[in-house]
């Protein structure tokens, strides 16, 4: 899906909100090519070609979500344990946010994150930004069926709860998989490993599963993670006592 597609077509579309009011939108400048150049040096990696066509068309669009803002400049969000060049490019208002997960060997998409603090999850939201700008406008027009409503409202309580796709580390030690054995092996048996790599919209990882301290780890571009569970009080005595 093209992202700028999408935006014409919703130009083009009477929007409105879940109370029945008109939604008008409206579009920032776009950047020149060297304010586009001066992005990446900021983030510290290469655009891939969809970002880069969409900021030479628009840097943001107002009336919609909380924010929309495809330089991450207008938001104040520490991602990089989780997504090293992450970059947010929507908000809700609420402190929660939507973030592209950047990485060096993505040349024309990257997918797209919702993270949340309350519950502390991340969740796969799109395969792409085209992608979730068209899920994004399809809140806006009844009957409000949107994997972003979807995701934002229910599946984050989902992750939360159910916290599904764990894998124990000595089980990915003896997977088949290259990847997932070569994580497992930095890691000590006290990390819970959760593989996004193939995962459907929605699935997440439970950043936050034992508070906001919890030490998080990623295995390189992949979307690989672990969090560590916090030992038990005094088991290191317990060791030392035999």
């Amino acid at each position: 899906m093209d992202p700028i597609e999408e935006i014409t077509r919703a130009q083009a579309t009477d929007l409105v909100d879940e109370d029945g009011d008109e939604v008008e939108i409206a579009l920032d400048l776009g950047l020149a090519s060297d304010g586009i150049e001066a992005l990446e040096d900021e983030i510290g990696v290469a655009l891939p070609g969809e970002l880069r066509d969409l900021l030479s068309y628009t840097t943001g669009i107002d009336g919609v979500l909380g924010s929309v803002d495809f330089t991450g400049r207008g938001f104040d969000v520490e991602i990089a344990e989780i997504f090293p060049w992450g970059l947010p490019i929507a908000g809700d208002g609420f402190g929660n946010f939507w973030v592209v997960d950047l990485t060096p060997d993505r040349r024309e998409v990257a997918p797209v994150f919702f993270g949340c603090h309350d519950p502390p999850v991340i969740l796969l939201q799109s395969p792409s930004v085209g992608h979730f700008l068209h899920e994004m406008f399809k809140a806006y027009v009844p009957p409000h069926a949107s994997l972003v409503n979807d995701v934002h409202a229910d599946r984050v309580f989902d992750v939360w709860q159910e916290n599904p796709g764990v894998l124990e580390r000595a089980d990915a030690l003896t997977s088949g998989d290259r990847a997932l054995r070569d994580f497992a092996a930095t890691l000590d048996d006290d990390f819970a490993i959760v593989d996004l790599r193939s995962a459907e919209i929605g699935m997440g990882l439970s950043w936050g599963r034992y508070g906001p301290r919890t030490e998080l780890r990623r295995h390189g571009h992949e979307l690989l993670f672990a969090y560590r569970r916090p030992q038990r009080r005094g088991g290191r005595l317990r060791r030392l006592l035999g």
